[in-house]
């Protein structure tokens, strides 16, 4: 009996879990700050506990209601009040610019200068002289505005003008057709199998992944029969 009670337990939490990280938001699943990452820590910990508490788990369960709720007006508090955002997310850090490095800011943000040229040959710089500025975002990352004779070369540069590139939407995925999306795109099932036709497919089945653009293109990846 006390086994089942657990399980319960356990499918309640799990649930009530998804339930208020759904209402807390994306940023829990997103890259997080300091705030969101205590909070995110604390709430599974509590829900870990709510999955084997037998005796009182409405204690658990306000607790979590409670975080939750918290993190939900702190985030509509940001949002309606930016000036409140240098309090509970902080604020960006220039560590690099025009060649000069920030000591006091490396400090600042607790990086000594192996980290941060790691965060910069994370994102392909392993000279400093490619960077112009490197700003160090309140969530952790490193956002770096390259040297302008290093920044790839743009369309715009070659006075090009390439036809804008759209959203791609599933309308095959493991050999099943996604009739909502091809409707949604205005077309049949009959355009589909004359697209796959011509391209040497007899059958959706034969597809793992079909993607169409605005521009009616069909690309399709074949079933990896191997």
């Amino acid at each position: 009996m006390e086994l089942i009670k657990i399980a319960l337990l356990a499918l309640f939490s799990y649930v009530y879990l998804f339930l208020i990280a759904k209402i807390m938001g994306h940023r829990q699943i997103a890259q997080l700050d300091a705030f969101d990452y205590i909070t995110g820590i604390t709430v599974g910990s509590i829900a870990a506990d709510l999955a084997v508490e037998l005796e009182s788990p409405m204690r658990m369960v306000v607790a979590l209601a409670v975080y939750g709720s918290m993190t939900f007006l702190t985030n509509m508090v940001t949002i309606r009040f930016p000036r409140s955002r240098k309090l509970v997310e902080g604020t960006p850090t220039i560590l690099y610019h025009n060649g000069k490095l920030y000591k006091k800011n490396l400090k600042k943000a607790k990086l000594n200068l192996s980290e941060f040229q790691a965060l910069c040959r994370q994102q392909g710089y392993f000279d400093l002289g490619q960077i112009y500025s490197a700003v160090f975002e309140h969530n952790g990352s490193l956002s770096i505005l390259p040297a302008e004779q290093e920044r790839p070369v743009t369309p715009k540069d070659l006075n090009l003008n390439p036809q804008q590139t759209t959203f791609f939407t599933e309308v095959i995925m493991d050999g099943r057709v996604l009739t909502e999306n091809l409707h949604r795109m205005g077309k049949e099932e009959k355009w589909l199998k004359k697209q796959l036709a011509e391209q040497g497919f007899q059958s959706p089945k034969e597809v793992f992944l079909g993607l169409c653009d605005q521009n009616d293109k069909l690309t399709c990846y074949p079933t990896d029969v191997s």
